[in-house]
C-alpha cells in the first residue's frame, strides 16, 4: 500500500484498510519514538512546519518524529516575524516553502486552509489542524492510543466537554464510526455536538446518545474521550465564562468505575480533569500525547515514500 506522496488533509480521505496500514507503521517505529533504536529514514529530508496557530504537543511532536527519524526541520517561528505580515499570502506562502522542504506541516485558523494549500504544493500537505473540523493527525494518534490502551473494534466511548468547537472530536466521530463505536456526547446544551455529524453518523447505523451528565454515562463506557471548553473560540467572553465549569472528571466520580475505564484528553487541559485523577490507572492523557511520535513518524515516513 503506497502513500507516497500523499496529502493527509481529512479522516474522510482514509479507508478503515488504510487507518489500520498507519496505526501498525507507527506500531513497528515506536521502539524509534521511543530513544530504544535509531532510525535514518528522514536522512537528507526537511520537513518545513508552518503553524499560524499557538501550539505545544503538535509541533514539538513532529519535531521529534523528524529528527528521531534522522530529518531536519524548518520552522516558520513567529507569524510576526514572517512575510505574512506583510500581506503575503497562504497560497504564495506554500508555493515557496514547497521549494525549499520534501513535505509541509501546516496548522492554521481557517477551515479548509490545508485543503486549499496542498493545491498550491508540490510537496506532500500534512493538516496539522485547520478551524474547528479538521486534525487528523489528532485523531491518528487518539485511534493508535485506544488501540494500544483498549480496543477499538465495537468501542462504546463517551466524548464530552467542547463538542461545538472541538475539531479533535469531529474528527474522531468519522474514524471511530469505521470500526462499529457506540457513541455518547456529553457536553451543555450550547456546546452540544453539530447536528449534520449527528445524522450523518445515524445515516451510517452508528448508535448515538447525546445528554448533559457524566455522573449518568460514566458506569456504561469504556472510554471518556474530555475536551476542554476553548476560550478562544468564544466571541463573547461571557458566553464562555456560563459553560467552562459544567463537566469535570473527578476522583470521587470514579470511585466505582470499572477498572478498564480509560480517560483520553487532546490537551491542554484547563479544570476539567482533576489532578487527582493523574494517579489512577484511567488516565491514558500523557501517554497519548507520546503517542502522537509514533504517528506522526508514521505519517512523515509514509507520505515522503521512506517506508512502505
Amino acid at each position: 500500500m503506497s502513500f507516497k506522496n500523499r496529502h493527509v488533509i481529512s479522516m474522510k480521505d482514509f479507508s478503515r484498510k488504510e487507518i489500520d496500514y498507519v496505526l501498525d507503521t507507527a506500531e513497528k517505529l515506536e521502539p524509534v519514538a521511543r530513544g530504544e533504536n535509531r532510525s535514518r529514514l528522514l536522512d537528507g529530508k526537511i520537513v518545513a512546519l508552518l503553524f499560524f496557530e499557538p501550539s505545544t504537543r503538535t509541533r514539538l511532536s513532529f519535531e521529534v518524529a523528524t529528527q528521531r527519524l534522522g530529518g531536519q526541520v524548518l520552522n516558520l517561528g513567529s507569524v510576526e516575524a514572517s512575510s505574512v505580515m506583510k500581506g503575503e499570502n497562504l497560497a504564495d506562502t506554500i508555493r515557496v516553502i514547497s521549494n525549499y522542504a520534501d513535505l509541509i506541516v501546516l496548522r492554521h485558523p481557517l477551515d479548509g486552509s490545508s485543503r486549499m494549500a496542498s493545491e498550491f504544493s508540490s510537496v506532500p500537505v500534512i493538516n496539522g489542524g485547520d478551524g474547528s473540523i479538521h486534525h487528523p493527525t489528532q485523531t491518528f494518534l487518539d485511534l493508535y492510543t485506544i488501540r494500544r490502551e483498549s480496543h477499538l473494534e465495537d468501542l462504546k466511548i463517551a466524548m464530552a466537554g467542547d463538542l461545538k468547537y472541538g475539531r479533535t472530536v469531529h474528527s474522531l466521530c468519522h474514524a471511530l464510526s469505521l470500526y462499529g463505536a457506540e457513541m455518547i456526547f456529553v457536553s451543555p446544551p450550547e456546546l452540544s455536538m453539530p447536528s449534520e455529524i449527528v445524522k450523518d453518523l445515524q445515516k451510517n447505523k452508528i448508535k448515538v446518545k447525546e445528554t448533559n451528565s457524566l455522573e449518568e454515562i460514566i458506569g456504561d463506557v469504556e472510554v471518556i474521550y474530555m475536551t476542554r471548553v476553548q476560550r478562544e473560540r468564544f466571541l463573547d467572553p461571557e458566553e464562555y465564562e456560563k459553560v467552562k465549569h459544567r463537566l469535570k472528571v473527578t476522583g470521587s466520580l470514579l470511585k466505582n468505575v470499572d477498572s478498564n475505564l480509560k480517560i483520553l484528553h487532546p490537551l491542554p487541559r484547563v479544570n476539567e480533569i482533576s489532578p487527582a485523577v493523574d494517579a489512577t490507572p484511567h488516565a491514558c492523557y500523557f501517554q497519548q500525547a507520546f503517542y502522537g511520535v509514533p504517528i506522526r513518524m508514521a505519517l512523515l515516513a509514509l507520505a515522503m515514500g521512506v517506508m512502505e
